[in-house]
């Protein structure tokens, strides 16, 4: 086995985030190789977020975005369970990715468990009304079983779009917010949840009056 030197700890850990005696363990596990010791962090950290699961996140922040332009803000709840933790720079940063990914890719829900019943129902409706329209157009029905293998696939695409947990993160799309949140749990040996959210676009519900510009210069001749 090589010789697991200072140098090599201070690498693992600016890679991994993880404590001295940890990147020490890892590197003696794997005779030294840092791809392979990343791997060995990774896979204990993970598990001990598995063990964190059941814990209470009760402190954490508010925290306010508003998106350049100040049309879109979004007000966002992230838990940890310190008050230390909260006021970290990682612990920030994470939160102000959530928010801007809110912002900018418009997640309904946190987790699918927060998708109403009803919600579902609506959604599976209108993947119904398409096929039917289809087949009107098209002049071709697909069987029953079919049709609700379709409808069940565009229903779990739809619940994955619309959950920020499942959304791809716009700092890193090969992880998930929830892998975001995986990792920064495994760092800093603390649960961390996004609660809620509520996002807040100028004008949304607003029935705009649409201009008609020939009824106007109607209006304007009959008053002259």
């Amino acid at each position: 086995m090589p010789e697991i030197t200072a140098a090599m700890v201070k690498e693992l850990r600016e890679r991994t985030g993880a404590g001295i005696m940890d990147c020490k363990v890892a590197l003696k596990e794997n005779d030294g190789d840092q791809e392979k010791a990343v791997e060995y962090i990774k896979k204990k950290g993970l598990a001990k977020v598995a063990k964190k699961a059941g814990a209470i996140a009760a402190e954490g922040v508010i925290h306010a975005y508003i998106h350049p332009g100040s049309r879109v803000g979004v007000l966002v709840e992230v838990n940890c369970q310190t008050d230390f933790v909260a006021r970290s720079e990682d612990f920030k940063e994470f939160v102000d990715t959530v928010g801007m990914q809110i912002a900018s890719m418009h997640a309904l829900y946190v987790r699918r468990e927060d998708i109403a019943e009803a919600d579902k129902s609506g959604q599976l409706d209108i993947f119904r009304g398409q096929l039917e329209e289809e087949a009107k157009e098209t002049g071709k029905s697909k069987p029953e079983n079919v049709v609700e293998k379709i409808v069940s696939g565009k229903l779990d695409k739809w619940m994955a779009e619309s959950c920020l947990d499942e959304q791809p993160s716009i700092t890193d799309s090969d992880k998930t917010i929830a892998a975001l949140a995986d990792e920064l749990s495994a760092k800093i040996g603390e649960k961390i949840s996004v609660r809620r959210f509520v996002r807040y676009e100028l004008g949304e519900g607003i029935e705009k009056k649409k201009a008609d510009l020939a009824a106007d210069v109607a209006e304007a001749l009959s008053g002259s």
